[in-house]
């Protein structure tokens, strides 16, 4: 029986941490699993400690705004796992809260076996993340194939398990023009998504919705997918924006698949939504705002200039991105023209999407099963050096 404590803090570590508990229950059916999660890690039999929510925050004037909840539900997090005595401990994404964990666990348990999934953007920013994670980390499940060296050179076993969206379903194209059919659409449809959490549909409604009038495309049509707990809040920031907005509840994932296959264009948060847009291959405008201390600090620290993944898997630029003090409405309408009027830009997009796809593990096996190989394997590798 191997008893995993996972934690994560944000829909994109559900959905990570689903797929590897349902791989893990596939080759250890005793699986005992605890810790924090969201709805998907607890159709695969998590109870949560907390909702994952509370910890689903970004930026740093953000987090200031959140701290007391954030250290009670640290605090919480540090005890239960002390207290499961687990074989491993495993933080998915959310670097800040888990590292603070994984340090709190340790200090009760010197020797526990921690592992990290999803490699933090060292090559972004922060460099010294690393070396910082190295102090209470074993291993790392990379999702991007040029991780493994920024990992392994800082003292960590690294392991590529792939990206889930490298393998996500596709709409067909009948199900595309149903959906258009049931929705009376005729001209260009976008599909626009503005972020999972709330600082970010707040912080994004506005642009979005001023970039939309500025395109000033007859017929224009606007669907937006809405992240799990978003409903009211979605509602409320797309009342004014053009193109009658028809939202998805986050419960139609097949509605979902279906609009981004029907959609001439996407505009989206920054962010792994990119690569599900990619997998769909629909052409996009990646656009981000935040707090302007956040903005200021963040964009002295960034070690790339890029920040899409599609661009950086890809080693292309083909994806225009307006972040910070770029994400304007202008900027934001020109480019989602473009994309809607030149062949070639969109080609361009296509095949550098394709690509991603490819290097991301779309021919291999699901990136839960390999997750869960890797840490089951690693783990046996540990057991048998201490015996």
């Amino acid at each position: 029986m191997t008893h995993v404590f996972v934690i994560a803090g944000e829909a994109s570590g559900d959905t990570l941490g689903a797929g590897l508990i349902a791989g893990l229950r596939a080759r250890d059916p005793s699986l005992v699993v605890s810790g924090v999660g969201g709805p998907k890690m607890a159709a695969e039999g998590l109870t949560s400690l907390f909702d994952m929510d509370d910890l689903s925050v970004m930026g740093l004037a953000e987090v200031l705004a959140r701290y007391p909840l954030l250290r009670r539900r640290l605090k919480q997090t540090i005890a239960a796992g002390v207290e499961a005595a687990p074989d491993v401990v495993i933080g998915i994404d959310s670097p800040d809260f888990c590292l603070r964990a994984y340090r709190g666990i340790r200090a009760a348990r010197p020797d526990q076996r921690i592992v990290h999934y999803v490699a933090p953007s060292v090559w972004a920013w922060r460099p010294g993340r690393a070396r910082t994670m190295a102090r209470d980390v074993d291993q790392v499940l990379a999702l991007l194939p040029f991780e493994p060296p920024y990992m392994e050179a800082a003292g960590m076993e690294c392991d590529v398990v792939g990206h889930p969206a490298a393998r996500a379903p596709v709409a067909s194209t009948e199900a595309a023009e149903a959906f258009r059919a049931r929705h009376d659409i005729d001209g260009p449809l976008l599909t626009v998504l503005p972020g999972s959490r709330t600082s970010e549909i707040a912080r994004l409604a506005e642009p979005f919705g001023e970039a939309l009038k500025a395109l000033g495309r007859s017929g224009l049509r606007v669907v937006v997918p809405v992240a799990p707990g978003k409903d009211a809040e979605v509602a409320r920031a797309t009342v004014d924006w053009p193109g009658a907005p028809i939202l998805l509840p986050p419960d139609e994932v097949e509605d979902r698949r279906a609009a981004l296959a029907a959609s001439d264009a996407a505009l989206a948060a920054s962010g792994t939504v990119s690569l599900e847009l990619a997998r769909a291959g629909l052409p996009m405008v990646i656009a981000y705002d935040m707090a302007p201390l956040s903005r200021w600090i963040i964009s002295r620290m960034l070690q790339v200039d890029t920040v899409t993944l599609v661009n950086l898997v890809s080693e292309s630029r083909v994806v225009p991105e307006f972040i910070g003090k770029n994400c304007r409405p202008a900027g934001i309408a020109g480019a989602l023209a473009h994309l809607l009027d030149d062949a070639k830009a969109r080609q361009a997009q296509l095949d550098a999407m394709a690509l991603t796809m490819e290097r991301l593990g779309a021919d291999g096996p699901p990136p839960g099963d390999r997750a869960a190989e890797a840490v089951l394997r690693r783990l046996e590798d540990r057991s048998s050096r201490h015996r």
